[in-house]
């Protein structure tokens, strides 16, 4: 190949193809549209203007309609989002059935409900179920089950939320929290992290010792130490 050959320049006009992306989520969209109807625009969304009160069903169904046919076209991409319901065993049966319903639509979001309850009243009925849900829920759940954290796990999420919260640690004072992550809960031990953190800054010191971890242990009490202190405190009562 004659590597001194010459090759012509294009001559005329480039063709450029530009490809615009727009992230926006359903509540977004019924907001545009709702604006629309209203007498708005698309850029009233990002540029202000008059706020709009509870978007109806019908502007909600058409929205539904009109990402489906971007899907099909090919012109969106659906990113489903995740809705997660703590404490999901103090819900009635009313969300319950807007939960069922909401199941069934291609565009429901990845629903996670947790709960610590074994079988229950269906919260407002008489009605037993495992976990407080409506058998018709479950039969359509993935159920995960939990464990209780051993003192490994605890001393690692210590440590873990220790460097999110800018707190240093010793290794003694990592030790008694993990000690009492075991004996009495993970959120508790999490709770004396900041507050051992409070009294090493309120004189001076950088570092958490574990003289901070047991002064504020023996200031603060956790559940199963409240609930002694009550008992004792009935049974004086009571003798009096």
């Amino acid at each position: 190949m004659d590597t001194s050959q010459k090759i012509p320049r294009p001559s005329g006009q480039v063709l450029k193809d530009k490809e615009f992306v727009y992230t926006l989520t359903l509540a977004d969209m019924d907001e545009i549209n709702a604006r629309n109807k209203l007498g708005g625009g698309v850029f009233s969304l990002f540029m202000g203007g008059s706020q709009t009160k509870e978007i109806d069903t019908e502007i909600r169904a058409a929205v539904d309609r009109q990402v489906k046919v971007l899907v099909d076209e090919g012109k969106a991409f659906i990113h489903p989002g995740v809705l997660f319901v703590d404490d999901s065993h103090l819900l009635d049966l009313e969300a319950f059935s807007f939960l069922g319903r909401a199941i069934e639509s291609e565009m429901v979001p990845i629903i996670i409900l947790a709960t610590n309850r074994g079988v229950t009243n269906i919260r407002g009925t008489d009605i037993k179920s495992p976990m407080g849900f409506p058998l018709d829920l479950i039969d359509r759940s993935v159920i995960i089950g939990t464990q209780e954290y051993d003192a490994d796990s605890i001393k690692e999420i210590l440590r873990i939320r220790s460097e999110e919260e800018k707190v240093k640690l010793n290794e003694n004072a990592l030790e008694k929290l993990t000690e009492i992550g075991a004996k009495s809960s993970l959120r508790y031990s999490v709770q004396l992290l900041s507050l051992s953190a409070q009294n090493a800054g309120s004189t001076k010191r950088k570092t958490v010792t574990v003289k901070d971890v047991e002064r504020v242990s023996a200031l603060f009490m956790d559940v199963g130490e409240a609930a002694e202190h009550l008992k004792k405190y009935e049974k004086k009562l009571m003798y009096h």
